[in-house]
């Protein structure tokens, strides 16, 4: 799927990587829908475990933990993947739009722990459109530096991060990568 897409997901290349049979493949995935399901499953349980440990860790800097968990997070073509095909299958569409939602519960719940139910941080902002925009943000410049575009996204981040150091402090200083690793 990142080498060559989601229509490049088969039965038979599948079964190839996994040196077995299509049939094999078939017989525990009977369409490859449930593929697809199974992969957004695993990646999402492993990301929402590794998101509940950051949030646990930095409960006193929790926007600062979600702006860099996103980083990570964000691997550009994997979510263009399976955004792309979101697009074409419902029931994908439905499990990625389950997900973000359970993901952004999370967020605001720790969020909430830190700030106050209701809270509203600096620019007015809900503590819903605040953990959009931080999780949001990174995933955005993710997949523009995907392609090649880069521009003005050093201004967006020092300023996001001048935002945040603004409400809270950091507890850890997130190294940055090369602008092309972070996909």
């Amino acid at each position: 799927m990142l080498d060559e897409g989601y229509a490049s997901v088969t039965y038979r290349a599948l079964a190839a990587k996994a040196g077995v049979t299509s049939s094999l493949v078939q017989y525990y995935f009977p369409s490859l829908d449930d593929i697809f399901l199974a992969a957004i499953k695993r990646y999402s349980e492993r990301n929402l475990a590794v998101l509940a440990k950051a949030l646990e860790a930095r409960s006193d800097d929790p926007l600062h933990a979600l702006w860099d968990f996103s980083w990570d997070e964000a691997t550009g073509a994997l979510m263009t993947e399976f955004m792309a095909l979101g697009n074409h299958r419902k029931s994908i569409q439905s499990a990625i739009a389950d997900v973000t939602n359970q993901v952004r519960q999370i967020e605001i719940e720790a969020l909430t722990r830190r700030f106050g139910k209701g809270a509203r941080l600096e620019g007015d902002l809900s503590l819903g459109a605040v953990a959009l925009l931080v999780t949001g943000i990174p995933k955005f410049l993710n997949l523009e530096e995907g392609v090649g575009v880069d521009g003005a996204h050093d201004e967006v981040i020092k300023a996001i991060e001048k935002y945040l150091d603004s409400i809270e402090t950091r507890s850890a200083r997130r190294k940055r990568r090369p602008t092309q690793s972070r996909r």
